[in-house]
């Protein structure tokens, strides 16, 4: 009920109660914005669930989780398609350096020499070769993985198996930089007797210690 005009109310305009939010009576709210800044666009995420969800929460309509088991078996995929032969090579050229190393303590003991005066043994450019090159082809693999991951949120493995990483929040990929973060972040995950890659058996968003870190979850891909 309007009030009639007075030295409070000069132009008889509704008056509203103290705290009362004007527009709660019908009236268009206009949206808050910083003055002079654009509004950034949002892009939906991955599955259709909204842009922007706070981390830590599990938006509405995201698909399943995936279980502990299918991101353990994901893993034995990439292991066994990408790096068996970087693997053995690192193995053979280690392997090679530390026969030679037990063979020259053997001569050293047959021939009485004390173990503190026996010469260090001699490393072949064949061993270095192997573990160079095993090397630089596991550091090849972690790449391509990782951009795997963060441009389609799977990895051969993933994709077999029927799994996809993805940003928690809003079910985007992650991108390479991101995608390379949390692999480094496995490091947290095998301190203390692989306790993070165990987590996910009772964690309610079944994420490891490096997915709580960058806010990411693996879920049950719906394609």
């Amino acid at each position: 009920m309007s009030q009639p005009p007075g030295p409070g109310n000069p132009y008889g305009y509704p008056q509203q109660p103290y705290g009362q939010d004007p527009y709660a009576q019908g009236f268009p709210q206009q949206p808050t914005q910083p003055y002079g800044y654009p509004q950034p666009q949002q892009t939906p995420g991955y599955g259709g669930y909204p842009p922007g969800y706070p981390p830590g929460h599990l938006p509405p309509g995201m698909p399943p989780l995936a279980s502990w088991g299918a991101r353990v078996g994901a893993t034995l995929l990439d292991a066994l398609m990408f790096l068996l032969v970087p693997m053995g090579l690192l193995i053979a050229g280690y392997a090679q350096i530390v026969s030679k190393a037990v063979d020259r303590v053997n001569d050293c003991d047959d021939a009485g020499i004390p173990s503190d005066s026996c010469p260090a043994p001699h490393v072949s450019g064949g061993s270095i070769a192997l573990i160079v090159i095993g090397g630089l082809l596991s550091l090849a693999v972690g790449l391509f993985l990782c951009y795997r991951e963060g441009t389609t949120g799977q990895t051969p493995g993933k994709k077999i198996v029927g799994i996809r990483l993805l940003r928690e929040y809003d079910g985007a990929t992650l991108g390479f930089g991101l995608a390379f973060g949390r692999r480094l972040l496995h490091v947290v995950d095998g301190a203390a007797c692989y306790l993070g890659f165990l987590w996910p058996l009772w964690d309610d968003k079944k994420q490891t210690f490096s997915d709580k870190i960058v806010h990411t979850v693996v879920i049950k891909d719906p394609s």
